[in-house]
């Protein structure tokens, strides 16, 4: 990325690890890969110096540790690529370690690379994005030594309550000057993210098309075969039978999607998954406009209810409250996301994590 700080002698090296799928840039539409982003220029400007392990095509403030090509077919295809990641990881840490230049801290996002700890001499700290049901139970039992966990908000630490050496959570930011309060807002609804079956980007065209009102779908389809089927079997269809009524935006610039959340009316988040968090609101919200999520997990966290969105239990219940959601002022929204979705903060939060990890004074979230 352009404006790279200048690492000074004597700073302090951080690995980042990255879910090896896709490459992590401010393109990315992974929750985990935007956090690691934001997080990790928050980091390198602080003075630390950031090593981001990912695969090809990676931009980091800092340095970029590629692990090999994004991945692309069936879930055995990226399990591969996961275990790959791993191995190219450990080896860039072992040639670092032999030549004087170690890691202070390893800061895991990828879901998987923390069961490696035992083969790490530093501290290891896991960010849990995704809900409990979507970890192996087993991965939690022994947690060695320099393992430590924390997740992105208060619902989803409280389902990881018994997991060993737990520290407290630590709510995701976004980096609030990049997204500007619009209050003009244009008569279309916004699905923006991730397609796939659990982001419930079918939910968002059928409440479009029973509310009467014009959508736009901007986001990405991972190369794995299960999200290509979904893709062509659920919204392909949908978006042919709405016609002029539903666009497709494919993996829409960082331009691109700031502009469709400052224009729309509202932003639909039909979540089937129990949310851990929810960037999409928190982007929205800043550029002061509101959401109708399903009340799932962590939303209820993120959107603060008739002040940035509506929270609702169905289908039913996101068509009627597209009527009513223009009543939330723009303006409200984004004083919100202004107090309260700072990665600054974010990155202070995890900097006092670090250095409590690193001073081996640590207290653990109670069980």
């Amino acid at each position: 990325m352009s404006g790279v700080p200048i690492v000074k002698p004597g700073s302090r090296p951080i690995l980042y690890v990255a879910y090896p799928l896709l490459p992590v840039s401010e393109l990315s539409s992974g929750g985990a890969e935007q956090v690691l982003v934001n997080l990790e220029r928050e980091l390198a400007h602080k003075g630390w110096s950031t090593t981001v392990a990912a695969c090809e095509g990676s931009q980091a403030w800092g340095g970029v540790f590629a692990t090999g090509a994004a991945c692309a077919g069936a879930l055995d295809t990226a399990q591969a690529h996961e275990q790959g990641h791993a191995r190219k990881i450990l080896e860039l840490i072992s040639i670092r370690e032999a030549i004087g230049r170690n890691f202070e801290l390893i800061h895991d996002h990828s879901g998987s690379f923390f069961e490696h700890a035992p083969e790490c001499a530093a501290p290891v700290l896991a960010t849990l994005h995704l809900p409990r049901s979507f970890y192996r139970q087993d991965v939690f039992a022994k947690a060695p030594e320099n393992l430590f966990f924390n997740c992105v908000s208060a619902s989803q630490a409280a389902d990881f309550a018994d997991v060993p050496r737990m520290l407290g959570p630590v709510a995701n930011g976004i980096a609030l000057e990049r997204f500007k309060l619009e209050t003009r807002k244009q008569n279309y609804l916004l699905w923006l993210g991730r397609i796939c079956q659990e982001k419930g980007t079918h939910i968002a065209l059928d409440v479009a098309e029973k509310a009467g009102m014009p959508i736009v779908i901007a986001g990405k389809v991972y190369p794995l075969a299960y999200h290509q089927q979904y893709f062509e079997r659920e919204i392909i269809p949908r978006l042919e039978r709405m016609g002029a009524q539903a666009r497709f935006v494919e993996s829409p610039s960082f331009a691109d999607k700031v502009s469709l959340l400052r224009g729309a009316r509202t932003v639909l988040i039909p979540s089937l998954a129990e949310e851990t968090s929810s960037l999409v609101a928190m982007e929205a919200a800043a550029c002061g406009t509101p959401v109708i999520a399903f009340r799932r997990g962590a939303l209820g966290e993120v959107v603060s209810q008739d002040e940035t969105g509506l929270l609702v239990n169905d289908m039913g219940q996101m068509v009627q409250a597209v009527a009513r959601v223009g009543r939330i002022k723009p303006r409200t929204c984004h004083d919100y996301a202004q107090q309260n979705f700072s990665a600054r903060r974010m990155a202070s939060e995890y900097t006092q994590l670090y250095e409590t990890v690193l001073s081996g004074k640590v207290q653990f979230q109670a069980a």
